[in-house]
C-alpha cells in the first residue's frame, strides 16, 4: 500500500514525531488503498521557515519567469493527466466521465487562467498626477487549506494565482482524498520549482490545518471547506492579523419562474443538484417553484430522479458514484430521516442504500416536495443528492424566500422574461447568479457572501487575496 509522505524544502519527508497513519478509504468499495503519514505541529514549522526562505528570491524573480514554470507544471499535468483522472476517482468517488472532463480539467484550466490574469495585471502604476507609483506584490507564505469535494479544483484556484504572482506556499490538502495533491506535488517537483516555494504538509484540521492558521511567519491563509471549520481558522488566525480568504458553505436556491420552459428548467436543476453526487458547495440544493407550475415541476423532478442511476465510479458514464465516506453518508442519511419526520413529501429517493450497492457509500437520489423553507433540510447543508422543492406566490416571495438563508454562495434563475432575470438576480444575496443553465467561466470570479464566505477565487479576482498594495511617494522615475 503506498504510504504518502508531505513534501518540504524540495524533497519527500516523513514526520519528524507523529507515528499516526490515516489509511485512504475507497468510497465505492470501503477499502483502503493508501495510508496518509500525518504530520503534527513540528513538520508545520519546518515547513513555513522552508517558505519563508524561500519567498527572500522567489518572491521577486520576474513574472517571465514564473510563468515559464507555471507552463511547464501546466505541460507535465497534461502528459499525466489519466493518472490524475483515476486518482481522483479513487480518492473520492467521482465517475471516470465526471473526472476526466470536468474534475482534472480544473487544473489546467485554473493554471492557465491565472497567468493570463497575471500577463494582464498592472503590476505598477502611476499615480497622482506621476507623483507616485502602486505597486503590487506578493503578500509572502501563502497556506492553502483544501477539502475532498472537488480535489484539483480547489488546489489548482489557489496554487495557480499563489504561485504566479511569486507568493511561496504551504499546502495542507485533505486527508480524506490526498491522491490528487499527492501527484500535483510530483508535478510540481518534476517542473522544476526551487526548494522551499511549494510545500505539503500532510495532517488533521485541527492539528496541521490550526498551526498553519496561526504560525507567525504565515501572511494568509486560503481556506475551503465548512463554515465551522472556516470560523475557526479565523479565529486561530486572528491573534496574528493575517489576511483569511474563505470559501465556505451554500444552500442555494434555484428559482423557477412558470414561463421558464418547465421541462428543461427542471430536469436540469434536478441533475445539477445531483451532480458530484450533490458533494458541490454551490449545487442548486433548493428549487423554489412558481405555484401555478408547482405540482408539474414536482412530478417531473420525481420522473428525472427516477431515472438517475449510481453506478462504479471508475467507469464511464452519467451515472453518480458514492459520497466521499461512512462520516458523510450517515449525515446524509440522517437529514433524510429528518426531512420526512418534519412533514416533507418525500417523492422519489430516500434512506437506505440504492438496490445493489450494499458495498459502498451510495445514497439514493432524493427528492423532497412540500418544504418549507425553517425544515432543516432547507436550512442545512446536506451534501448528497438530495433536492428539496419549495412553492412561492410571485417575484417578491421568491426573493424572500432564496434570501432567507445564512449562506449566499451562488444563486440560480429559470425565466423566459429576460428583465424579470435581471431584477431578481440584482436583488439575490449571492456572490454567483446563474440564469437559464449558464455556466462559470475560470475568469469569472468564485465566491460568496454571509456565511459562504469572503475573498473571491477564479481568474483576475483571484490574484488579488495573494497581492499587497504598495505605493511608493516620490517620482522614482
Amino acid at each position: 500500500m503506498q504510504s504518502l509522505k508531505s513534501y518540504i524544502d524540495g524533497a519527500w519527508t516523513s514526520p519528524r514525531s507523529s507515528r499516526i497513519r490515516l489509511p485512504v478509504i475507497n468510497p465505492a468499495t470501503e477499502q483502503a488503498v493508501a495510508e496518509v503519514e500525518m504530520c503534527g505541529a513540528d513538520d508545520v514549522d519546518l515547513a513555513v521557515r522552508a517558505a519563508r526562505r524561500a519567498f527572500d528570491s522567489f518572491g521577486f524573480t520576474e513574472l517571465s519567469e514564473r510563468v515559464a514554470l507555471m507552463n511547464r507544471l501546466i505541460a507535465i499535468f497534461e502528459r499525466r493527466y489519466d493518472e490524475m483522472v483515476t486518482a481522483i476517482s479513487t480518492e473520492m468517488g467521482a465517475p471516470y466521465t465526471l473526472s476526466k472532463n470536468s474534475q482534472a480539467a480544473c487544473g489546467p484550466g485554473h493554471f492557465r487562467a491565472a497567468v493570463e490574469a497575471a500577463e494582464r495585471l498592472h503590476w505598477e502604476t502611476k499615480i497622482s498626477g506621476g507623483a507616485a507609483q502602486l505597486v503590487m506584490e506578493p503578500v509572502g507564505v501563502a497556506a492553502l487549506i483544501t477539502p475532498w469535494n472537488w480535489p484539483v479544483n480547489q488546489l489548482a484556484a489557489k496554487l495557480g494565482p499563489a504561485l504566479v504572482v511569486g507568493c511561496t506556499v504551504v499546502l495542507k490538502p485533505t486527508e480524506v482524498a490526498p491522491l490528487s495533491a499527492q501527484l500535483l506535488a510530483e508535478f510540481i517537483h518534476e517542473a522544476g520549482y526551487p526548494p522551499g516555494v511549494f510545500n505539503m504538509v500532510h495532517g488533521a484540521g485541527p492539528v496541521v490545518g490550526q498551526a498553519l492558521s496561526e504560525h507567525p511567519d504565515v501572511d494568509m491563509v486560503s481556506f475551503t471547506g465548512s463554515t465551522r471549520a472556516g470560523v475557526q481558522v479565523a479565529k486561530a488566525a486572528a491573534d496574528t492579523v493575517k489576511r483569511v480568504a474563505q470559501e465556505l458553505g451554500g444552500k442555494s436556491p434555484n428559482i423557477v419562474f412558470a414561463d421558464a420552459g418547465l421541462a428543461a428548467a427542471v430536469e436540469r436543476g434536478v441533475r445539477h443538484c445531483f451532480g458530484n453526487s450533490g458533494q458541490s458547495c454551490n449545487a442548486p440544493t433548493r428549487m423554489l417553484v412558481e405555484d401555478s407550475a408547482y405540482d408539474e415541476a414536482v412530478a417531473i423532478a420525481a420522473q428525472v430522479a427516477s431515472g438517475v442511476t449510481v453506478g462504479d465510479p471508475m467507469q464511464p458514464g452519467a451515472h453518480i458514484g458514492p459520497v466521499v465516506n461512512r462520516t458523510q453518508y450517515d449525515k446524509i442519511q440522517k437529514l433524510i430521516e429528518t426531512g420526512v419526520a418534519e412533514g416533507a413529501r418525500l417523492v422519489a429517493g430516500g434512506p437506505g442504500k440504492p438496490e445493489g450497492f450494499e458495498t459502498g457509500y451510495y445514497v439514493k437520489p432524493t427528492v423532497f416536495a412540500d418544504v418549507t423553507n425553517q425544515m432543516t433540510i432547507a436550512r442545512e447543508e446536506i451534501f448528497g443528492p438530495v433536492l428539496v422543492m419549495i412553492p412561492f406566490k410571485d417575484e417578491e416571495d421568491a426573493i424572500a424566500i432564496a434570501n432567507d438563508t445564512p449562506y449566499g454562495l451562488a444563486a440560480y434563475v429559470q425565466t423566459a422574461d429576460l428583465a424579470r432575470a435581471r431584477r431578481v438576480a440584482k436583488r439575490l444575496r449571492a456572490g454567483m447568479v446563474h440564469v437559464n443553465g449558464a455556466s462559470q467561466d475560470y475568469d469569472a470570479p468564485f465566491g460568496g457572501y454571509k456565511q459562504s464566505g469572503n475573498g473571491r477565487e477564479w481568474g483576475p479576482a483571484g490574484l488579488h487575496d495573494f497581492l499587497e498594495m504598495k505605493s511608493i511617494n516620490g517620482d522614482i522615475g
